[in-house]
């Protein structure tokens, strides 16, 4: 929620809306008052899972595009980014986590085949910890995926709750502003004519 909010109030405090942001969609309130935005999230997490469980014919995989789909057909927008928090379970097994940067860049291209997005932008998190010893080679593979429009916020450094493993209710809060204006700047990089409005 804080990424959503914090992409709305940037969409509304400009004079008018970037036209290269894909994700608020504008709506008629009932009342004939004044337009307003609508962002969609469409949650797909699923906690303690490997990267293996998301490649393309897996439940996960499917069932995330297909929800997807179904939000864009539903909502008559258009999907903006991919927000990718995942990877401490791979950090267990030094095979998985070897394997981790070549997985990844294969879900990043079929999730843009499948969605019929080849620019989709996908903002991925730097992990903060790990299940396992092998957080930094996963850390290392997030950092050198070589594809367009991949980028990289990284939660080393955000507070972690109790656990030592997963962020705390305030790093959550924050990593969700660091992926909005990740989002954000990269917006305005495609489109110069928006960077003053985004940053007013």
């Amino acid at each position: 929620m804080p990424f959503a909010h914090r992409i709305l109030l940037s969409s509304s405090s400009s004079s008018s809306s970037p036209s290269s942001l894909p994700a608020p969609s504008t709506v008629s309130d009932p009342g004939g008052e004044e337009d307003r935005l609508v962002l969609g999230l469409v949650p797909c997490a699923v906690g303690g899972t490997r990267i293996w469980m998301w490649a393309r014919g897996q439940p996960l995989y499917e069932a995330a595009v297909a929800r997807a789909r179904a939000a864009v057909a539903g909502g008559g927008g258009a999907l903006g980014a991919v927000l990718w928090f995942q990877g401490e379970s791979d950090t267990i097994e030094v095979d998985d986590a070897r394997a981790y940067g070549g997985k990844m860049e294969r879900l990043v291209a079929d999730l843009r085949e499948d969605l019929g997005s080849p620019n989709l932008l996908v903002i991925q998190v730097g992990l903060a910890s790990g299940e396992g010893n092998y957080t930094d080679i996963v850390r290392d593979a997030q950092r050198s995926i070589n594809l367009p429009n991949v980028i990289l916020v990284d939660a080393m450094g955000l507070p972690l709750s109790d656990d030592q493993l997963h962020l705390s209710t305030e790093a959550q809060l924050r990593l969700g502003e660091m992926l909005a204006q990740a989002y954000l700047e990269f917006e305005s990089s495609r489109d110069p004519k928006a960077i003053e409005s985004l940053h007013q």
